[in-house]
């Protein structure tokens, strides 16, 4: 039996690159070899595509040089059902001809990119129009989860337990700032957090308690997205969070987990760097599960399921919460459709070894494009009979009078 020929996109033109690059080489290194070809595709900051055997080493990117041995530029063959990955082979001699040749064809993509160009729905649209299976929610989850902005507004018609927030925008702030601070000081209590609409890893997010505090977040938060989401905060609140796992109607919830620190919230620094690094989210410091009781636990599962459900995401998400010290209340901080280290750490609590997880992945992927070459792409109509196009004074549509179908 031939082995999947698993395709790994990571990198790109994004603040969380680097991120990114630790999450794909953890996958790649636990893909199991019995059954997969693990092709790299590395995507640099300057939106260049890569592959090759190099990649599979971290010391490749510190720094990364697309000229070192075993690193071949690539590109993508969009047509639908290719899955081919093309490099261009120079030509060998002064009159010799260049020529191109296929590296690797996908059966399967897992994209394992954080943010911008990636998490937002744009490279699930590429592998769409590609028609390659891939391993992460689809299109309109991946936009909505990436946007911190519209997110909590379909949480918030959805009836999810959210903070009050409001948003701003770069040009509002630019042209009054006392303004755009008046706004939100009449729509929230201090203190507040002010969170780029469009990044995550806790990139450009600032806790604000007065007024001077709250126009330093905005400048910062403003320097990283043109849009900003300003939140009500927590007197020190308790994160907890749960990864989901699925496609369609089967989906189940890991253990949660709370990521034990003593600040207000977990910054870039304490995420990625307080430990080792080279672990992503899997260094961090928690303890899982998290000790917030039996009945709680069930509670936050469930909704994570239906929250995974009502977005129709798919493969790995994380899903994460914020509990009131003084309450018995829970909020919705967020949505992760592609989670740092794909949130491997939770499920082999639940004892989901990575590579089983990463199996798991890839069936999600196959179904989805079952399920997808299930709906009928053929409409046949004999509508293009009645169009005429000649003559220079523009063309007519049989059949369509006065602006309306006749």
């Amino acid at each position: 039996m031939s082995k999947i020929q698993l395709g790994v996109i990571y990198g790109s033109r994004t603040c969380e690159h680097e991120v990114s690059i630790i999450s794909a080489v953890q996958l790649m290194r636990n893909a199991d070899p019995e059954k997969y070809d693990v092709i790299p595709i590395y995507v640099s900051q300057k939106g260049e595509w890569f592959t090759g055997s190099a990649l599979l080493d971290m010391k490749t990117y510190t720094p990364f040089d697309p000229f070192n041995k075993g690193i071949l530029p690539v590109r993508l063959d969009m047509t639908a059902g290719s899955g081919a990955l093309i490099r261009f082979v120079p030509p060998k001699g002064l009159f010799g001809g260049g020529k191109e040749e296929v590296v690797a064809r996908l059966d399967v993509v897992i994209p394992v990119l954080h943010g911008m160009h990636g998490e937002d729905g744009s490279v699930q649209g590429m592998l769409e129009l590609a028609d390659i299976p891939y391993a992460s929610s689809g299109i309109t989850a991946s936009a909505v989860g990436m946007d911190k902005i519209t997110m909590k507004r379909f949480f918030r018609g959805m009836g999810y337990p959210i903070l009050p927030d409001c948003a701003v925008t770069r040009s509002q702030w630019e042209q009054d700032k006392n303004a755009v601070m008046d706004q939100v000081e009449k729509a929230l209590p201090y203190p507040v957090f002010t969170k780029p609409a469009y990044l995550g890893s806790s990139i450009g997010v600032s806790r604000a308690g007065d007024r001077k505090e709250l126009e330093g977040a905005l400048e910062l938060a403003f320097s990283y997205d043109r849009r900003v989401l300003v939140e009500e905060g927590l007197d020190m609140p308790i994160e907890v969070n749960c990864s989901v796992l699925g496609f369609d109607g089967d989906v189940k919830a890991s253990v949660l987990e709370m990521p034990n620190t003593g600040s207000a919230f977990l910054d870039f620094s304490e995420k990625y760097l307080a430990g080792s690094g080279s672990k992503g989210m899997a260094s961090l410091k928690r303890i899982v599960p998290a000790p917030i009781g039996d009945e709680l636990t069930k509670e936050l599962q469930q909704l994570s399921c239906r929250i995974f459900s009502d977005m129709d995401c798919k493969g790995v998400v994380r899903i994460d919460y914020m509990l009131d010290r003084h309450s018995d209340h829970y909020y919705i901080t967020e949505i992760n459709t592609i989670p740092g280290s794909l949130a491997f750490y939770l499920w082999a609590e639940t004892g989901l070894k990575y590579p089983q997880l990463i199996d798991e992945m890839v069936k999600c992927a196959m179904q989805a494009h079952e399920e997808k070459h299930k709906n009928n792409f053929a409409f046949t109509s004999d509508i293009l009979s009645g169009v005429s196009l000649g003559g220079t004074k523009g063309g007519k549509l049989g059949g369509i009078k006065g602006g309306k179908l006749g």
